[in-house]
């Protein structure tokens, strides 16, 4: 009877497991990275077994073993993948509504505005959820950057200091910003920056603390300028989206629930990170962390190239029904 009993637990437990949905996360980072990043993906894939009683799980495909940071988009959309981070910046044709972001630096919001900002605007225009459906995409969560100073080679204290210099620049609203400022836009990726600071290629990186110590650019740039960029968005951690309306409605009740949780946890982890390394840059780093006219930067916003880029989202915005002011309001000091 006991051989009986047990023989029907196993099968019962292999009948269970046979049921079970393994998703595919796939990502660009290192599962070793330890930074906000790394700890929270694993988290998430954590909770969402936990919050499922054991009926789902999500197993992650690191380092880009599956995809590369471009190639995520389209393996999702292929459904490679269920879950990846799509790095919203390097999809600004792609993706114009969801970069609103990049097309307004210097504004006043801190990581978990953003974050909440990108939360708010996708559940008021459904403009934002159809660009991604038109790539078979679906937005579960946000993953907003840090909120972004500039670290130099040599101390910057106003934009007198500035006018020159050699600044890493990518994406919509920097170049402009930075030929505004009287310094010279150069294009360099985040992979190159170290040896391009290392090398005096550039003088200044934008950048935050976390990121800074991520990337070992404390090791070669010893000033951090606290220029008011205001925080950045980084990532969407998108669905396939075939796999998210295949889901039942308790599994998606799940993933919508955590998608919001994870921006809380995200940010808090980002936060210690930034904490910590500002601890380590009065130590050992020596790392000198310099104040900025808030008022002068933000002056720049009225240059004419500026605002050049923001009416170009606008007009990108407005193409699409999608109502501006608020958001405009939003991004603006």
């Amino acid at each position: 009877m006991k051989l009986l009993i047990s023989i029907a637990a196993v099968a019962s437990i292999m009948a269970s497991d046979a049921l079970a949905d393994t998703y595919k996360w796939v990502t660009y980072k290192p599962q070793g990275a330890g930074d906000a990043q790394a700890i929270t993906t694993q988290w998430f894939a954590d909770q969402f077994a936990e919050r499922t009683g054991g009926k789902h799980e999500i197993e992650i495909f690191w380092g880009g073993s599956v995809a590369k940071t471009r190639e995520i988009p389209e393996t999702l959309a292929a459904g490679v993948g269920d879950f990846g981070d799509v790095v919203t910046p390097y999809f600004p044709d792609l993706l114009p509504l969801n970069n609103a972001i990049g097309f307004y630096i210097p504004q006043p919001m801190d990581s978990l505005g953003v974050g909440e900002a990108m939360e708010e605007w996708h559940a008021r225009y459904p403009q934002f959820s159809e660009e991604l459906a038109e790539q078979n995409l679906h937005a579960v969560g946000f993953r907003p950057l840090e909120s972004y100073g500039l670290l130099c080679t040599k101390p910057v204290r106003s934009l007198d200091d500035m006018k020159g210099l050699r600044i890493r620049s990518y994406g919509f609203a920097y170049p402009a910003l930075i030929e505004a400022m009287g310094a010279i836009p150069v294009s360099i990726s985040t992979a190159d920056a170290y040896e391009a600071l290392q090398r005096s290629v550039i003088d200044c990186t934008p950048i935050g603390p976390a990121l800074a110590r991520g990337w070992k650019y404390d090791e070669v740039a010893k000033y951090y300028i606290e220029a008011p960029f205001g925080a950045s968005f980084g990532h969407i951690i998108a669905m396939n989206l075939d796999s998210y309306n295949a889901m039942d409605d308790e599994t998606r009740a799940v993933i919508d629930q955590l998608g919001h949780d994870y921006l809380l946890e995200y940010s808090r982890e980002l936060d210690e990170d930034a904490t910590r390394v500002r601890e380590l840059w009065k130590g050992d780093l020596g790392v000198e962390v310099m104040e900025f006219p808030a008022g002068e930067l933000e002056a720049l916003v009225a240059d004419e190239r500026v605002q050049a880029v923001r009416e170009e989202w606008i007009e990108k915005a407005e193409a699409r029904d999608v109502p501006v002011d608020d958001i405009v309001e939003k991004l603006t000091f």
